[in-house]
Parts: structure tokens; C-alpha cells; sequence
């Protein structure tokens, strides 16, 4: 079964090609949890609702998931609530992006 860690560690390699930084270090994951010992189910938002590349992060973020150990299925929920703000970057977010 993968953990927490292992997942966010996965998701660092999806990158907001717009702005150039992971999903993880933007603040962009909710939440990971496991409904099932094979299942993952990631929580997270974007950086506005009419980002046009939303599926394609989302459809990467699935994909890099369920090459895990012991992941059979990865669903990533796209919430809009709470909204995005800067103040959820890290600090790796922030001295990645120069704040």
C-alpha cells in the first residue's frame, strides 16, 4: 500500500505548466486519502476554475499515482472549494516562484 508521503512525492513530478512549479509546491493538493488498500483518491484544486489545462493535470496526476507500489486505481477530484490563494504555496512554492 502507498503512503501519504510516497504520493505527494510522485505529485511533485506534475508540474502547472503555466507556471512552471509542481502541484504539490503551489498548494494545489487538498488531500490524499485511502478508500481501499489499492485505491488513492487525491483532493485538489487549481489555480482558476477556467484553467484550460485542467484535464490534463488531472489525467497526469492519475496516471503518476498509479505507477506506485500497490496502487490499482488513482482518482483525482478537482474542488474549488476553498479557493486557491498564493498563501498556500510553500516555501519551496515561494522561492521557486521568487517570493
Amino acid at each position: 500500500m502507498a503512503t501519504e508521503e510516497q504520493v505527494l512525492d510522485i505529485l511533485k513530478e506534475i508540474v502547472d505548466p503555466e507556471i512552471g512549479v509542481n502541484v504539490v509546491d503551489l498548494g494545489l493538493v487538498y488531500g490524499v486519502d485511502f478508500p481501499e488498500p489499492d485505491t488513492v483518491t487525491v483532493r485538489m484544486t487549481l489555480t482558476a476554475p477556467g484553467c484550460p489545462l485542467h484535464d490534463m493535470i488531472s489525467r497526469s496526476a492519475q496516471m503518476a499515482i498509479e505507477t506506485l507500489p500497490g496502487v490499482k486505481q488513482a482518482q483525482v477530484e478537482i474542488v474549488w472549494d476553498p479557493p486557491w490563494t498564493p498563501d498556500k504555496l510553500t516555501d519551496e512554492g515561494r522561492r521557486l516562484l521568487g517570493f
